[in-house]
């Protein structure tokens, strides 16, 4: 089955926390790929990635990157798919907040739809919900998934009585 998510990093120091985005793309039975590509050391491959993606049968790009955290925003100026971007909190960075500033703060006309840091399985459930927009059986998977979120609370409720 051809992949209808590209899930791309800047390292493999990264693949840790998009491990999550891949989990959850996997659970819902979601063709994906995973790929190292960096905006800076590889960039004429990133560009490539970006342009060919939709012709690849692509339809969503999650890009997680940390420190300067270019990735999802240079992928996003390339294509008009939407790309999700993870802001990763990498061993030299800011807290976090390098990441998370690189990604949120994309100029008008560049979109980057941006994750809270390390949270690369929202990525993925938002990938699925973008994808649900044509695909009835991704719908149900996600109302199911969403129900059984409501049933873990109410058991953690009933535990604490």
């Amino acid at each position: 089955m051809n992949p209808l998510v590209s899930v791309i990093m800047g390292s493999e120091s990264d693949l840790p926390i998009m491990q999550a985005a891949c989990n959850i793309l996997n659970e819902f039975g979601i063709a994906h790929e995973t790929r190292i590509v960096s905006a800076h050391r590889t960039p004429d491959e990133m560009r490539s990635l970006a342009i060919n993606a939709r012709a690849r049968g692509i339809h969503v790009i999650i890009a997680g990157a940390g420190g300067a955290a270019h990735l999802p925003g240079m992928v996003a100026s390339y294509t008009t798919l939407p790309v999700i971007g993870v802001p990763v909190k990498s061993t030299q960075s800011m807290e976090g907040w390098d990441s998370v500033l690189s990604i949120i703060q994309m100029p008008a006309g560049v979109p980057v739809a941006t994750m809270a840091l390390n949270n690369s399985k929202n990525a993925g459930i938002l990938a699925a919900q973008i994808l649900s927009l044509n695909n009835q059986a991704i719908q149900k998977q996600l109302e199911d998934y969403k129900k059984e979120m409501e049933k873990q609370v109410a058991e953690m409720n009933a535990r604490l009585k």
